[in-house]
């Protein structure tokens, strides 16, 4: 008992106010997450869509997160963390009841494609706050902590939207919102502002250097990082898109693929708190290539599921990949960003998100069709082993920039950095 109260402690111990708030509305969000989860189901079954088409409508909600989370990481860093939260929350339960209420196809994907402008808005400014308010030392597990929220919050989703789309699909997009707007509520109250003003001027325009977005562009070694990451997101991603869809073809119910998909959050929030341990200390490249491997396989596997259960172990197989994954991603982009441009290097890095959540929906949808369910998940297998081989080529250069960033204290090293403050675009 001794042993589990000083783990608890060393896990949870010690972390920032204001992350335990943020920690709150990531929670409240998370349980509510319904339509994401049967979106694809809702679209084939509810409303007659092809697989093409609904592919078509979950890509154009991954088109305006593409928008949103580049506007979200510029607002963030000139306007505030805070009222860019406040703007995409509300705006995002706004367009949850709007795409609920949808009936053509056009209304559809329009709506579709608004929301993810408006909820992935919020991601770049949330990782910049978090990155502001918890020291260096402690964001491995802050952000393992986030992420098991996130999960636990999910795990609950996929088994109540189930049943909530057997009573009513509408359902699912009131609960949705109505979580949204709570977040955004306890954002209000007690979450303050942590962007921090330049030196020299409280000026919000003034606050991140100019010419920041060639600075970015620029940076080779994280824009290459970026790109791995949405390697891995194509593949993980199907998740989401064609494997409800595979398992309707199976004759499973969207209650079963619930509480399968469930299995992804419950192992999430059974072992997630013991990754940090496990990995501190190792090598980051070598971890984030055995979660590609790990992740490849599972995805993989699915080719040979035909029954609840072993689609369940498939799901198990990669929650394991995506549990190394998500912690040694976040440390390293946290290492990456300059406090100036925390908000736009956050936007970049959710920006690989969105354009995977764009493109896997519609090639999933277009390979199933032309080339077969099977030619999907060996594709999926083949692209995590592919991801997995460039980051252990790459990971050296990687570590060495972050070394380089911890020893000389700010994390803008690329070769135009001396000219940031030349007039140039931001």
């Amino acid at each position: 008992m001794r042993t589990m109260r000083s783990w608890f402690r060393d896990t949870t111990g010690g972390l920032p106010t204001t992350f335990w708030y943020l920690w709150s509305g990531t929670l409240i969000n998370r349980l509510g997450s319904f339509v994401l989860v049967f979106l694809a189901i809702y679209l084939t079954q509810e409303r007659g869509f092809s697989a093409s088409q609904a592919g078509l409508v979950i890509g154009l909600w991954g088109v305006g997160g593409a928008f949103g989370t580049t506007a979200g990481g510029t607002l963030a860093d000139r306007w505030g963390r805070r009222p860019t939260l406040l703007t995409a929350h509300v705006g995002a339960a706004a367009m949850m009841l709007g795409l609920g209420l949808a009936r053509d196809l056009w209304a559809v994907a329009l709506g579709a494609l608004l929301l993810g402008m408006f909820a992935e808005a919020a991601r770049p400014a949330f990782g910049a706050m978090m990155i502001d308010v918890v020291p260096a030392k402690d964001r491995l597990r802050a952000f393992s902590l986030n992420y098991w929220a996130i999960n636990l919050g999910f795990a609950c989703a996929a088994v109540l939207a189930g049943l909530a789309a057997q009573a009513d699909y509408l359902l699912l997009f009131v609960v949705d919102a109505a979580t949204m707007l709570i977040t955004a509520l306890i954002i209000f109250i007690k979450v303050p502002e942590t962007r921090q003003a330049g030196p020299a001027t409280a000026d919000p325009a003034a606050a991140a250097p100019r010419g920041a977005l060639r600075t970015i562009l620029t940076d080779r070694v994280y824009l290459g990082f970026v790109a791995l990451n949405l390697f891995a997101a194509l593949v993980f991603l199907q998740h989401i898109s064609m494997l409800p869809i595979a398992m309707g073809d199976d004759g499973l119910s969207p209650a079963t693929y619930g509480s399968v998909i469930a299995l992804n959050g419950i192992l999430i929030v059974v072992g997630q708190l013991f990754v940090p341990r496990l990995i501190r200390g190792r090598n980051r490249s070598h971890v984030l290539a055995l979660a590609s491997v790990v992740m490849g396989v599972g995805f993989g596997l699915t080719a040979f599921a035909g029954t609840p259960w072993f689609y369940g172990l498939t799901v198990l197989i990669w929650t394991v990949g995506e549990m190394l994954n998500s912690p040694s991603n976040s440390t390293l982009i946290a290492e990456l960003s300059p406090a100036e441009l925390r908000g736009r290097y956050q936007g970049v890095f959710s920006l690989s998100w969105q354009i995977a959540g764009a493109s896997a929906p519609i090639l999933g949808g277009l390979v199933r069709e032309h080339a077969g369910n099977d030619t999907l998940w060996y594709g999926c297998a083949a692209l995590g082993l592919l991801t997995a081989v460039a980051h252990l080529v790459s990971g050296p250069a990687r570590e060495r920039r972050a070394a380089a960033l911890r020893r000389s204290g700010e994390a803008l090293v690329p070769a135009t950095a001396s000219r940031i403050q030349q007039p140039a675009e931001a």
